[in-house]
């Protein structure tokens, strides 16, 4: 089982990461992706995962922080990519939500190391609140000039059309802690309904903490609550969604075999 999207370089963590990163183990999380948010949270991102073989680094500037992107900040993203545990470009995308930077900025920043990623033959993590359109205006204009981008649409909020058409431009969607909330609706319906094969799990801690702990600080550890639930909706065993979804993680990030376990093959569900 692995958590597609973690943020384990945050403040947060600072008082108990050992520890998290332990309950993480005991909790059966066998790999976990960093995600970086701005130039400092990536070089963090790359420290964690040389010291953790089981945590792998992403790169990028989150659209918070879209003013900060810069020939000089591109650079050293570019360089931070060229190490062998960075599996990614991301965070990068839009939000339209709390609008923390001029929109043409988030609009340039996410053109931009999308350009990044396609040169250096990574895969992006995207984030989208409050920008479906704009997100998929972006993707879909790539897509007819033939350069859509490998990627994932992390704790995906979109709807099931929306979901359809990522997976047709052959991206991921990943769900995490709002899969579990009691009022959740419209996501229940995406994971039973897209393929198992295009499906992540996360937990974006510290952020989105699942139920039954929503409120408190969440960590890796809780993927296996995201994991139970999303087996609970698609009526099939726990070890399927474990197994699927972390071929899935190793088929997108290019991520070494070998570390598989030797897993035994489940079918993956073809269902759109």
């Amino acid at each position: 089982m692995d958590d597609s999207h973690a943020h384990l370089d945050f403040s947060q963590f600072d008082g108990d990461r050992e520890q998290v990163i332990e309950r993480a183990i005991r909790a059966g999380v066998s790999r976990i992706i960093n995600v970086g948010a701005d130039v400092p949270s990536s070089e963090r991102s790359l420290e964690l995962a040389e010291r953790y073989p089981f945590i792998y680094a992403s790169v990028g500037i989150h659209p918070h922080d879209a003013d900060t992107l810069n020939e000089a900040s591109l650079d050293t993203l570019r360089a931070l990519a060229g190490h062998p545990r960075v599996v990614a470009i991301g965070e990068i995308g839009l939000d339209y939500y709390r609008d923390l930077s001029p929109r043409d900025r988030q609009l340039g920043a996410f053109e931009r190391q999308l350009d990044l990623a396609e040169s250096l033959g990574l895969p992006v993590i995207i984030h989208d609140r409050d920008a479906h359109e704009a997100i998929m205006a972006v993707l879909s204009q790539r897509a007819k000039v033939g350069r859509a981008p490998r990627g994932v649409l992390h704790c995906f909020s979109g709807d099931l059309a929306m979901a359809r058409q990522a997976i047709e431009m052959g991206l991921y969607i990943s769900v995490g802690g709002p899969v579990t909330f009691q009022n959740a609706r419209r996501l229940p319906e995406i994971v039973q309904s897209i393929p198992l094969s295009r499906l992540l799990l996360e937990t974006d801690c510290p952020y989105l903490t699942p139920h039954p702990y929503r409120g408190r600080r969440n960590e890796p550890a809780f993927v296996a609550l995201v994991a139970q639930k999303v087996a609970e909706i698609r009526k099939i065993s726990l070890e399927e969604v474990e197994q699927v979804t972390s071929d899935n993680v190793e088929r997108l990030f290019g991520l070494d075999m070998r570390q598989s376990g030797g897993r035994k093959q489940i079918g993956h569900d073809s269902r759109l």
